[in-house]
């Protein structure tokens, strides 16, 4: 369920690849390990998605500002430290990919990770088996 969901304002789709950025994050997902090594998110369940919002009001709306929000919802179970990391590692990519941008114009950038209790949780599809074949 490693799921990163990414809203942007709209304006930002010509000035920076999202695709580029959903695939960095997702192989940032893939590097990231646990206090023991152990990786944190199955391959299989890790997915990006990136949404633009074409209607959008950013500040006091006295320029074209920005706003980049990125949201990871995990399941239970990781410790606070694999947490803390793995939001490290997606801040740092996200960080480098927006480098550009952030250089010539005002976006505000917002990541947040969280996790809860799921109420009910099924897998349908068949990804996670075909990156658990040995």
């Amino acid at each position: 369920m490693p799921h990163v969901v990414i809203l942007y304002t709209g304006q930002l789709e010509a000035e920076t690849d999202m695709t580029a950025l959903c695939r960095t994050l997702a192989d940032t997902m893939k590097t990231c390990r646990d206090e023991h090594g152990a990786p944190v998110f199955p391959v299989g369940g890790i997915r990006v998605f990136a949404y633009p919002a074409p209607h959008h009001a950013v500040a006091d709306g006295s320029a074209d500002m920005g706003f980049i929000y990125l949201h990871l919802r995990m399941a239970r179970g990781r410790s606070e430290a694999t947490q803390r990391a793995t939001g490290e590692a997606l801040a740092a990519a996200t960080r480098a990919h927006l480098a550009p941008l952030l250089a010539r114009r005002l976006v505000g950038v917002t990541l947040q990770i969280d996790e809860g209790p799921e109420v009910f949780d099924t897998k349908l599809g068949n990804l996670h088996a075909h990156f658990n074949r040995a």
